[in-house]
């Protein structure tokens, strides 16, 4: 336990000392700044059923396609590629603690970045409330629910970027990878959906294809209805993905 400690405190503070990580914290938090200021603009002329919490956390998911490869497409590849992987698998450190590791990290940072987004809302409390305070554009339950989304599917998306990492020696490769694994996982199952409606052959695909629907548990959470099998499918994909990386690792550095 000792060494795994020692393990994630070196990660944690290789993280810190990254350029990729400070470059990912400056794209998310501008680009999430301004969608938040885009949703208090479009809701406060429009209107609508939406909150601005609603609004602001329906982008999630383009922040995310560029911040978790920036996170973790060096946390395996850079290792292989500087011959490093090798020596840490010749100490008495096993490849899931050193996967488990990589991954803790990166989350950590993961959620780090998304907390930070709370100053958006608790400054625009403050500074407008008017605006906020007589409608139901900040309530406490929506935020909290909405970002246990985030944090509970964050777990899955940190799992493919270091799995990505683990299959190429080249960062930018695992960049590419961990983009397009993504961008499937979050987008694919709304795509696929549209081609099974109708189809009576196809028609058997339409329950485990609603099960794996994001934009799905995102509205569900963001409706304070809480579900245990988004839970369950997030944590099992992201135990799976970390699973064969730590046996990738292992036969990388044999």
């Amino acid at each position: 336990m000792r060494r795994f400690l020692t393990l994630l405190n070196h990660q944690i503070h290789l993280m810190f000392i990254s350029a990729s990580t400070y470059f990912a914290a400056f794209l998310f938090l501008a680009f999430m700044g301004v969608m938040y200021v885009l949703a208090l603009m479009d809701a406060s002329s429009a209107g609508g059923s939406q909150s601005v919490t609603e609004k602001f956390l329906s982008v999630f998911w383009i922040p995310v396609l560029f911040m978790v490869p920036l996170l973790t497409m060096r946390s395996i590849s850079e290792e292989r590629r500087m011959g490093t992987l090798g020596t840490l698998m010749s100490t008495p450190i096993r490849a899931w603690q050193i996967v488990l590791a990589k991954f803790l990290a990166s989350y950590f940072f993961y959620v780090l970045l998304w907390l930070a987004t709370l100053a958006f809302m608790l400054i625009a409390q403050y500074y407008l409330p008017q605006g906020l305070g007589g409608s139901n554009n900040f309530m406490l339950s929506q935020v909290a629910t909405g970002y246990l989304f985030i944090f509970v599917s964050g777990l899955s998306y940190i799992a493919v970027g270091i799995f990505a990492s683990s299959l190429t020696r080249t960062t930018f490769v695992a960049g590419m990878l961990s983009f397009a694994m993504l961008f499937f996982m979050i987008v694919g199952a709304g795509i696929l959906s549209k081609f099974v409606v109708g189809d009576a052959y196809m028609s058997w695909l339409s329950g485990p294809i609603e099960y794996m629907q994001t934009f799905k548990h995102l509205e569900d959470f963001s409706n304070s209805l809480l579900d245990t099998r988004p839970f369950f499918f997030y944590a099992s994909t992201a135990c799976l993905l970390l699973g064969v990386t730590s046996l990738i690792t292992e036969a990388k550095s044999a």
